[in-house]
């Protein structure tokens, strides 16, 4: 079903749980596993200081260190940042989903955050962003803490080159044959492709039975290769595209490509629109990422709409607790 941005407006409640806030657990230890997990907590919010990013920024997240989580059989939701992210780069999309009822987590991508690049133009990438989405699930199902409380019905959320890692784990085979023909650059992946070598071969993770893809590269995907996704999935992408994406045109391409009847939602704005509003200090310190075009338009506005309407999604599909 293809609908507008604007056609959601819905309260956010628990799944059955009294949560008032997100509560935070920060994984710290493993650098293959950095980044948080939010979850359900009865306590009013404070902040979570996580000090000053390499951007110039300081930044804390919304919510309760290490609050007991409140709720039981709790849906999980795992998050893949985009090319040079990092993990809390959609922080008040999992607050909402966190304070709705589900355990949230994300990591940064090692080798492709904002202070690593060592894998960022590489073929390896598409092997190692799905493993490290695999590793954080495996993380949560089988060693986290508190694993008593989840209920093992997985959701995906994924934007820009997070999209394509979740479309990669729902089954879709990236026409890489496709992204030589149409490289012309002499760095990078292009130059491995174009000198033959061969991408990694990431498999699909069944467990995952739902997900929101945001604004993928459009490059690598076909009406073929989309065609291997069985299970049920929400598509946004940005009117006027951005870096990574091309002029909306792409995405355009991929949403009539879609098998199906995806929910599908376009936005009249650019790419970034999608990552949580930024501070006065955050929007000082990297322009580029919180101004959003057309000038004027709302981000704050947009993301209390947006959110509601991923949550809304995953309550359906991952829940069975509709209000």
């Amino acid at each position: 079903m293809r609908s507008t941005l604007w056609a959601f407006v819905i309260t956010l409640c628990c799944l059955g749980s009294p949560a008032q806030a997100a509560g935070i657990q920060l994984l710290e230890t493993d650098p293959a596993l950095s980044g948080a997990i939010w979850y359900p907590c009865a306590a009013e919010p404070t902040h979570v200081a996580l000090g000053r990013l390499s951007v110039g920024a300081d930044f804390d997240l919304k919510g309760v260190k290490d609050c007991p989580v409140a709720g039981v059989k709790l849906p999980v939701i795992i998050f893949s940042h985009g090319r040079g992210g990092w993990f809390g780069q959609h922080h008040d999309t999992v607050e909402a989903l966190a304070d709705a009822g589900f355990v949230v987590a994300a990591i940064n991508h090692p080798g492709d955050t904002y202070s690593d690049s060592s894998r960022r133009d590489t073929l390896s990438l598409w092997g190692s962003r799905p493993a490290d989405m695999v590793r954080l699930l495996d993380f949560l199902l089988k060693d986290w803490k508190d694993r008593a409380v989840i209920d093992p019905k997985v959701g995906f959320f994924g934007f820009s080159l997070g999209a394509s890692t979740g479309l990669v784990l729902m089954g879709t085979k990236p026409d890489f044959a496709r992204v030589a023909s149409l490289c012309k650059e002499t760095t990078g992946a292009c130059a491995q492709l174009h000198n033959g070598e061969t991408p990694p071969d990431a498999r699909p993770d069944a467990r995952i039975r739902a997900a929101v893809i945001v604004d993928p590269p459009p490059t690598v995907l076909t009406r073929e290769n989309l065609a291997a996704i069985k299970i049920p999935f929400q598509f946004w992408r940005s009117q006027f595209g951005g870096p990574g994406v091309g002029d909306g045109a792409g995405t355009a391409r991929v949403a009539d490509s879609l098998p199906g009847k995806p929910n599908i939602h376009v936005v009249a704005a650019g790419h970034y629109v999608f990552l949580a509003p930024c501070s006065p200090q955050l929007a000082a310190a990297v322009p580029r990422i919180c101004t959003d075009v057309p000038t004027g338009f709302d981000r704050a506005t947009f993301h209390r709409e947006f959110n509601a309407a991923v949550v809304k999604f995953f309550r359906e599909q991952l829940a069975g607790d509709v209000r």
